[in-house]
């Protein structure tokens, strides 16, 4: 069953998804919970449950206010149970996160390989995470269907928790479908051939008068030019500009010398 969209303190709606759930087991540190909300709420999420924290009102302490970053939906929405029983309720597949190798328990897997598996019937799914300092215990992993493991490097592969929350709210996001990539740069229209045209006719003259172009012998100067600033795409600005310097050109060439 999927979720309806959600929409946040600043208007902006969160994406439908299936029901996905983060759950932090005993947190410790207050900013690592307001860090978490924005890993989040950047790739849509809004679902948090903490499990039995350190502090009891961590959901309002400063560090996780400031660390949220303009997340503050995702903070107030957040629930605290005592027991992971009750931060659970309702999911049906359950993904551990632990780096450290076990004997016993559910299969290793990375998660980009395994989220492409569930992404063909998305189940109400949970992403665990233990404490910042021990991770999380056997008794949880177990509880498990998997558990993810990051790759990274072998020699260092310790992830801030937040971190971590990031890169799966990520993989699972970009498994689900992804958010289209927005363009940041401003619209640069290209110039029509006419303004082109007139641009090379100005520089033709520039560099007859420059001495560069020998107008008895031009070979294919002209022609190469003309294709060159076809694959540049020159937005009219730049045509003003190119134009700008073959005006300077024949100035320079025919001011009279002293």
């Amino acid at each position: 069953m999927g979720w309806p969209a959600m929409r946040g303190s600043d208007n902006i709606p969160i994406l439908p998804a299936m029901a996905t759930r983060f759950v932090l087991i005993h947190t410790s540190h207050a900013g690592n919970v307001g860090a978490a909300a924005r890993a989040m709420k950047v790739m849509g999420f809004d679902d948090l449950v903490l499990v039995a924290p350190r502090w009891a009102n961590v959901l309002r302490k400063e560090e996780a206010i400031q660390r949220a970053s303009g997340a503050l939906d995702v903070l107030e929405k957040a629930r605290i149970v005592a027991t992971l029983d009750e931060a659970l309720e309702g999911m049906d597949h359950l993904c551990a996160t632990a780096m450290t190798p076990r004997d016993f328990g559910p299969p290793t897997v990375a998660p980009r390989a395994h989220f492409s598996q569930l992404a063909a019937a998305p189940p109400n799914v949970a992403f665990l995470f233990g404490t910042e300092r021990f991770g999380m215990s056997n008794e949880d992993v177990y509880r498990c269907h998997a558990a993810l493991s990051i790759p990274s490097n072998p020699a260092f592969g310790s992830l801030n928790l937040a971190s971590a929350i990031q890169v799966i709210a990520y993989e699972w996001r970009m498994a689900l479908g992804g958010f289209e990539v927005r363009d940041a740069g401003p619209r640069r229209d290209a110039a029509d051939a006419q303004a082109v045209a007139g641009m090379l006719a100005h520089w033709e003259k520039s560099l007859v008068d420059i001495g560069f172009l020998d107008p008895a012998a031009p070979k294919k100067l002209m022609p190469r030019l003309n294709q060159l600033f076809n694959r540049a795409q020159p937005t009219p600005e730049e045509i003003h500009i190119l134009r700008g310097v073959a005006k300077a050109m024949s100035e320079a060439a025919l001011k009279p010398k002293l």
